[in-house]
């Protein structure tokens, strides 16, 4: 897996552990959404269609933090709606670093500079800006001109401060392998994020914008052309080379939604966030409550065209882990991508000791 070789030790422990149990089901990653507002109207997002009601709740930190733990993941995902218009989200991930959760906060980066100064840079946490294009795509893609710079000058200042920056890109059908080289060319060679996660866009239910969803074979071929001539062996990817395998159609996986499940105001949701089949409290009914079986490509039609990462990615670390081949696979570019990001990480190092007061 392209992480920090510290968390991917971690990681690779804690699978280790649930070998050992034999625990056959269990979180890699949770997705903790304490709030549904947000500040943009994405037309992939169907977030800000509930009631206003529910828009205006915020979670306790108390909460948040006691689902993460109850679930046992090491990982958290951050998101919402925007986290940062949460009050106490500083709260919420410094108490996760505190138990040494890998936290990664999802944003759009409009509100990133104001709020920087609540947070601490941390081997442990990250921010993870949305940037789904360059600035004309983007801006376009989140019904809102001036984003994009706004997110590039945060992206900046975050790591200026020390932080570690990490992005997620979507891309839907009106996209074309050209206008994901160039903003992933961007991202890794220009602006220097540490790493950076890619996603087809999925069949979200209540998204205002069900045109532009991708299929799985236009998924396979956007990516296995924006893939070829050594990109993908270049960019920081943060993800697993089987799940990039996967993308551009060279494997195939069963879906295992358990593994990255998603906890927001209702409660862990039946089967993952992107579709809405009833709400349990605990981890443990989420996992052996739900009919498993039942979801994914080739038995529930809702599923027909999803290649997501909060189901197949998960499958893909499995498979990694229960390969030696993809062991080392892995390992290798886990190497790469850390002797990348090193000269960058002393030099954003530096220059938030020299400017210590």
């Amino acid at each position: 897996m392209a992480m920090p070789l510290r968390q991917s030790v971690t990681v690779a422990t804690y699978l280790a552990r649930q070998k050992l149990r034999r625990r056959d089901k269990f979180p890699l990653i949770v997705e903790l959404e304490p709030l549904f507002a947000c500040n943009l109207k994405c037309e992939g997002c169907g977030k800000i269609q509930h009631p206003a009601g529910i828009l205006k709740q915020r979670m306790p930190v108390a909460q948040a933090v006691g689902a993460v733990v109850e679930s046992g993941a090491p990982m958290v995902s951050i998101a919402g709606g925007e986290p940062l218009m949460h009050p106490q989200i500083h709260e919420i991930v410094r108490q996760l670093v505190d138990r040494r959760k890998y936290v990664f906060l999802c944003t759009n980066a409009v509100l990133l500079r104001k709020k920087l100064d609540l947070f601490t840079p941390s081997r442990y946490f990250a921010f993870a800006v949305h940037i789904d294009g360059l600035r004309e795509r983007h801006d376009a893609s989140v019904a809102k001109e001036g984003v994009f710079d706004e997110a590039v000058e945060a992206v900046k200042e975050a790591k200026r401060r020390g932080f570690r920056v990490t992005t997620n890109s979507t891309f839907f059908n009106t996209d074309t392998p050209q206008t994901v080289v160039e903003v992933l060319d961007y991202l890794n060679d220009e602006l220097q994020v540490d790493e950076m996660m890619i996603s087809p866009a999925y069949a979200y239910e209540k998204a205002p914008d069900q045109e532009h969803f991708l299929g799985v074979e236009q998924t396979r071929e956007l990516f296995r052309k924006a893939f070829s001539g050594g990109n993908r062996r270049r960019w920081r990817l943060n993800h697993s080379p089987l799940f990039l395998d996967f993308l551009e159609g060279r494997a195939d996986f069963d879906c295992t939604a358990w593994a990255i499940p998603n906890y927001s105001l209702f409660g862990w949701q039946r089967p993952c966030y992107l579709m809405s089949d009833g709400y349990v409290p605990t981890y443990r009914e989420l996992v052996e409550d739900t009919d498993w079986d039942k979801y994914g490509r080739g038995k529930d039609p809702r599923c027909a065209n999803c290649m997501a990462h909060c189901g197949y990615e998960p499958t893909a670390v499995l498979a990694t882990m229960g390969s030696l081949k993809e062991s080392l696979r892995a390992l290798r570019d886990t190497v790469a991508t850390n002797r990348a990001n090193q000269p960058q990480e002393r030099v954003v190092a530096a220059t938030a000791v020299k400017e210590l007061p």
